[in-house]
């Protein structure tokens, strides 16, 4: 992913409420399938950490963009945002922002 990628995906997650949270239980097999779920159906989401989670933002981002095969887009707090390409849609999101720049 190029930093032009990422500059957009981060615009784009900025007005988006997290579809995840992470708590006490830290990662489960089921806030992962949750996850890799929301990323095929959205393919950028934002994922909240909450205080009572032990472990550090960072390194759950990595664990999950791992087990989901998905791109850290980027951690901020105790919000982290994850991209993958989605196997049913065509185009990827910044190819959606290109080609509708064309046709303006």
């Amino acid at each position: 992913m190029t930093s032009k990628q990422r500059a957009y995906l981060k615009g784009l997650a900025m007005t988006m409420d997290p579809v995840v949270q992470i708590g006490k239980a830290s990662i489960s097999p089921e806030v992962a399938a949750s996850v890799s779920e929301a990323l095929e159906a959205r393919e950028l989401i934002k994922i909240s950490v909450l205080q009572n989670c032990l472990e550090e933002p960072s390194q759950l981002a990595q664990v999950l963009g791992e087990r989901c095969r998905a791109q850290v887009v980027q951690v901020i707090g105790r919000k982290i945002v994850l991209y993958r390409k989605s196997q049913k849609q065509k185009e990827q999101l910044w190819e959606r922002k290109s080609s509708a720049d064309k046709k303006r």
